[in-house]
């Protein structure tokens, strides 16, 4: 009897222990690891907790994008800390690596035998304060509203980056394959001969020559020191290769052929956090750019990260908020048949820099311009171009080749919807996956499949075995003659032909939004009159008139730091000259 009461004593205490840990009363004190499923893979987490609370959050292990996995699960730590809950709300655009960190979370808890209850998280926010007068205001914060505000504080300007959503990077943490330049240190390394006027050459031939020419040349003009000076601030860049519809190699990423928008994004965000001068404020939408009497600009309305309006004053604006790639309903008012398609731009790409823009007066250019990238994983990630340039090749579901590879995105994506079921594969072999460092993060995804002959592989995709070994015999055919006679692909780098074998099905989606608010050469945004607004810059995919009717891969990068950095210089001297 006595032994049975000492059990049930001990079953009362630890169902009274489980029950306070339960509802965050009680915990056994302690580290614990967990495990979860985030976009790139897995999250591995090492959770410490005290008698009654979660203290700290460290991350042992992750592949998801570096850029995008540092913001989220800092964001994630905290809100988990403040609340003591694992109830939180994910962070826009990382949801899957939201929902594995949280996931990794609860499975530490779980090992220290605590299930926390819904808890509401910190009451409302403290009120913000910004400082009265800035000298500017960057609107956005990616690759060119990063590049604007470092150029303008290199300048002596004090800058405010005021970021929607609650990561910095946008799009660029999202590019992999390349920046464009000509001329650089890199090229000229390698023995690549290469000219700003090549450049422009391709840019406007890509873009039908819809490109306004004055912005094409300024940006193949400054493309190899905007390289220069991604460089000196510590980006490597020192891989060069090739991208569809560039006559010559000029797309510079780091060593490998690693992601170059992670590797540009950290090093801007690096360099913001040690340049005085420069303030960030993320959970901050801007709404509206004010004007003084005269009509020149004075500063920024915005509702911050506590949910209240301010207007924040500065003598010159940089607008630098992204393209609409990802509001589905604005593209498909310019391109009914854009209606339903996925996208691969970040869930901020929404248009708000171009409207606030139109509402102050700018002039809108190429609107119904709107890029389709080919090679997109249905549901997953974009397959970077990067990976055709290094040799891959597309095949039907058939096993036939259909298409070259490196013509224009609109070109491959046309020819992608015409295929059996408006899918395709991308398909090469170990060499070309050696050769590309990024292709190891698509086969952490698990959207690779792989087989050790060309017809194990065919039969793994649903092929016709002997058809995919004859259009793979064909094409290799052609890399030794050096000459594509089946559909005229210009750079042939490798042969597919050592085991084993890949293949990605991919289909095209909504990339890029070639139109939007019409700039000059010093990045100045002009109004709907023809002149310049005055105090107002804007930079990168809100800007329209650039690419023309087509953007070439590799080229948005350079878009938007080189006239990222000519609005910062530009909108740094405006301000000091108004002082």
């Amino acid at each position: 009897m006595k032994r049975l009461f000492s059990s049930l004593l001990v079953i009362l205490a630890a169902i009274a222990i489980v029950s306070c840990a339960s509802s965050g009363g009680s915990f056994a004190a302690g580290s614990y690891e967990g495990v979860g499923s985030g976009h790139g893979g897995e999250i591995r987490v090492l959770v410490t907790v005290s008698a009654t609370r979660i203290e700290k959050i460290e991350v042992l292990q992750s592949d998801e994008t570096a850029m995008l996995g540092d913001a989220a699960f800092k964001e994630l730590s905290e809100a988990i800390i403040a609340a003591n809950s694992t109830e939180v709300d994910a962070v826009s655009g990382a949801s899957e690596s939201s929902v594995g960190f949280v996931a990794a979370v609860k499975d530490a808890l779980a090992k220290a035998g605590v299930v926390l209850s819904a808890k509401k998280g910190p009451a409302k926010a403290a009120p913000v304060v910004f400082e009265k007068d800035y000298d500017i205001v960057v609107i956005g914060g990616g690759g060119a509203g990063l590049s604007a505000a470092i150029s303008a504080a290199q300048s002596g300007a004090r800058v405010i980056v005021v970021e929607k959503m609650s990561m910095l990077g946008g799009n660029t943490v999202r590019a992999t394959g390349g920046i464009n330049a000509a001329g650089t240190e890199f090229q000229k390394a390698a023995g690549i001969a290469d000219s700003a006027e090549s450049f422009y050459k391709d840019a406007m031939k890509g873009g039908y020559e819809k490109n306004d020419p004055a912005l094409v040349r300024r940006l193949a003009g400054e493309s190899a020191g905007s390289v220069a000076w991604l460089t000196s601030l510590g980006a490597d860049l020192s891989d060069v290769g090739r991208l569809a519809g560039a006559s010559v190699n000029r797309a510079h990423r780091p060593a490998g052929g690693g992601k170059v928008g992670p590797e540009i994004v950290q090093t801007l965000d690096a360099t913001i956090v040690k340049t005085a001068g420069v303030k960030v404020y993320t959970k901050t939408r801007a709404t509206a750019i004010l004007k003084d009497a005269s009509g020149a600009v004075s500063g920024v309305r915005v509702i911050a990260a506590d949910g209240r309006e301010y207007d924040i004053e500065a003598k010159a604006v940089i607008i630098a908020t992204g393209g609409f790639g990802a509001n589905n309903d604005m593209a498909a008012s310019y391109i009914p048949s854009l209606k339903g398609f996925a996208t691969t731009n970040h869930p901020g790409a929404t248009g708000d820099g171009i409207a606030i823009a139109e509402a102050a007066g700018a002039a809108l250019v190429d609107m119904k311009e709107i890029q389709t990238h080919p090679t997109y994983a249905p549901g997953k990630e974009m397959i970077t171009e990067a990976v055709r340039g290094n040799g891959a090749i597309l095949v039907s579901k058939e096993g036939s080749r259909f298409v070259d590879e490196l013509a224009t995105r609109d070109v491959v994506s046309a020819a992608v919807l015409a295929q059996t079921g408006k899918t395709a594969f991308l398909v090469f072999d170990q060499s070309i996956r050696a050769s590309l460092k990024a292709i190891e993060s698509y086969v952490g995804l698990g959207i690779v499949v792989e087989g050790e002959s060309l017809e194990a592989l065919a039969a793994r995709i649903g092929s016709d075995p002997a058809r995919l070994a004859s259009s793979i015999r064909a094409y290799n055919g052609f890399v030794a003659a050096k000459k594509d006679a089946g559909f005229g692909r210009a750079d042939m780098p490798r042969a597919i032909a050592s085991g084993p074998f890949y293949a990605i099905e991919i289909t095209p989606a909504i990339h890029h939004t070639m139109g939007g608010v019409k700039i000059d050469a010093e990045a100045r945004v002009i109004s709907a009159s023809g002149s310049p607004i005055v105090g107002l810059w804007a930079a990168g995919e809100v800007t329209g008139g650039v690419h023309g009717g087509n953007r070439l891969g590799g080229n948005a990068l350079a878009d938007i730091v080189t006239f990222g950095r000519i609005a910062g210089s530009g909108a740094a001297a405006y301000a000091k000259a108004a002082k």
